[in-house]
């Protein structure tokens, strides 16, 4: 059976960067025609949902971005709306725009066998056939919203982090609720303003200064016109980041190293000795996504934070009450609590061959081969999909999983297949791999920490074993060998 002349049709879910990456590669290397569907106002992804106070980047500027595009970064850690910016800049660069539906959530896909596509619905009743669908949802979107006893009785403002609003925090009594990434740069930025900050901390966390500055005017002169000079620094970036992941492996001197620089900052950056052991974790580095910071343990030294060392148990109409018992009264409660990585496409349900969903594939626990493909599912990509998180930046692993569509579509286009699926034996080898991998890392549960990479039956379906140059090599050289084209 030939396939038509007709281009094929690809439906890209999400504006985010994966998606944005996925759409520039289609354009370069391929006749395919796309679509973008994005829920929300505009693009960018998480950097246009989340616009808390401090919003920024942990990683390097010029390893966050595409390697495609040659950026004039301002400083070494860009903040949200200088990378809302970027995104906002590469949709234009590359003429994404004329392809965008905003405003329009995805809710369905139904593999159709008899016609080799999907039917994509939107929540506005609308229905479309796309011969390839890309999911580029992210994985940090799903708000995790606790449970504590009475949280619905607060009177004041209340609110997750990724859905900030906007009060006067002059002269009030604010608590923030958790340490990780997001909770580092809240505190920092509102403590100048509020009467009294509370950080309530379950479990601490290892922090690394971040170094973050503005490029000088030189610096920023070298990058713009000496061609070589951003990938260069990129280049140095990634080859520092792969020799970082050595120190996940409990027993390495990187392992050690690293501690090492946490426990040092600690000491040089916080005055009290009761809260420098607060703060010290008593598992190894890694365990949980390590913390990038430079500002947040100096705040702890202001008069006016307070951090508490115990976990939420429940919440009064005016304060919040910790596992000791204690009530501190407060005016606003923000909820720095994390997201649900584990759950995978959430927001939309997929049915493969046989009608089968997707969701009922991963019962058991959510996996895909290089985190891409699901066995019974042709046709149909997944960006930052299970155990793909991690390397030196995500940025770069979302382009590698990009040009692994774009083998695929290619394939499509040119031959006399209809539809690519994913080998079950390849699906199960490569998942057997990430679990022995991971069983000796530091993220595993033995190592004592509560982290989000695990799902509740304790398999690690997030992280991905290795550096980046090791997940290059994987979707470059072993990805293909995984799939398989159908007549």
């Amino acid at each position: 059976m030939s396939r038509d002349k007709a281009p094929i049709r690809v439906a890209i879910i999400g504006a985010g960067l994966g998606g944005i990456a996925a759409a520039v590669k289609l354009r370069q290397r391929t006749s395919a025609s796309f679509v973008i569907f994005e829920q929300s106002a505009g693009v960018g992804g998480t950097w246009f949902d989340n616009r808390y106070p401090g919003c920024e980047v942990d990683v390097h500027s010029h390893a966050y971005s595409f390697s495609f595009l040659k950026y004039d970064w301002p400083r070494t850690h860009a903040t949200q709306p200088e990378l809302l910016a970027y995104a906002e800049h590469v949709v234009e660069r590359f003429g994404l725009t004329p392809h965008l539906r905003l405003n329009t959530r995805v809710t369905d896909l139904v593999w159709e066998e008899s016609s080799d596509c999907y039917v994509l619905s939107t929540e506005h009743g609308d229905s479309e056939e796309f011969d390839v669908v890309i999911s580029a949802l992210g994985l940090l979107s799903v708000p995790r919203y606790p449970e504590w006893p009475g949280l619905d009785t607060f009177a004041g403002p209340c609110f997750h982090t990724s859905r900030w609003e906007e009060h006067d925090l002059t002269g009030k009594s604010v608590a923030v609720v958790g340490t990780g990434s997001t909770a580092v740069q809240i505190v920092p930025a509102i403590a100048p303003k509020a009467d009294k900050v509370y950080v309530f901390q379950r479990e601490p966390g290892w922090i690394e200064p971040k170094h973050e500055r503005d490029f000088s005017p030189t610096e920023r002169w070298w990058y713009r016109n000496v061609p070589l000079a951003q990938r260069a620094h990129r280049a140095w970036i990634f080859h520092q980041g792969n020799r970082r992941f050595k120190g996940y492996d409990t027993g390495s001197q990187r392992q050690r190293r690293m501690r090492d620089v946490c426990q040092r900052f600690i000491a040089e950056s916080i005055e009290d000795p009761a809260t420098r052991a607060a703060v010290t974790p008593d598992y190894p580095w890694g365990c949980k996504r390590p913390v990038i910071s430079s500002t947040f343990y100096p705040s702890l030294n202001r008069d006016n934070v307070e951090l508490v060392p115990h976990a939420v148990s429940r919440v009064t109409p005016t304060g919040v009450v910790d596992a000791t018992g204690t009530t501190r009264d407060i005016d606003v409660l923000v909820l720095s609590t994390g997201f649900q990585p584990t759950r995978f496409l959430a927001s939309i349900d997929v049915k493969g061959r046989d009608g089968r969903s997707i969701h009922d594939a991963w019962r058991e626990r959510a996996s895909a081969f290089m985190g891409i493909t699901v066995p019974g599912f042709p046709n149909f990509f997944i960006l930052y999909g299970p155990n793909t998180n991690g390397g030196v930046s995500i940025i770069a692993q979302l382009e590698r999983q990009a040009e692994v569509v774009v083998g695929a579509v290619r394939r499509l286009a040119r031959g006399r297949r209809r539809s690519i699926d994913t080998k079950p034996e390849a699906a199960r080898r490569f998942v057997a791999w990430v679990d022995r991998r991971l069983a000796t890392n530091a993220s595993a549960m033995e190592s004592g920490c509560h982290n989000y990479y695990h799902d509740p039956a304790g398999h690690n379906v997030t992280q991905w074993p290795g550096g980046h140059l090791a997940y290059a090599i994987a979707t470059r050289v072993i990805a293909r060998f995984g799939l398989r084209t159908r007549s």
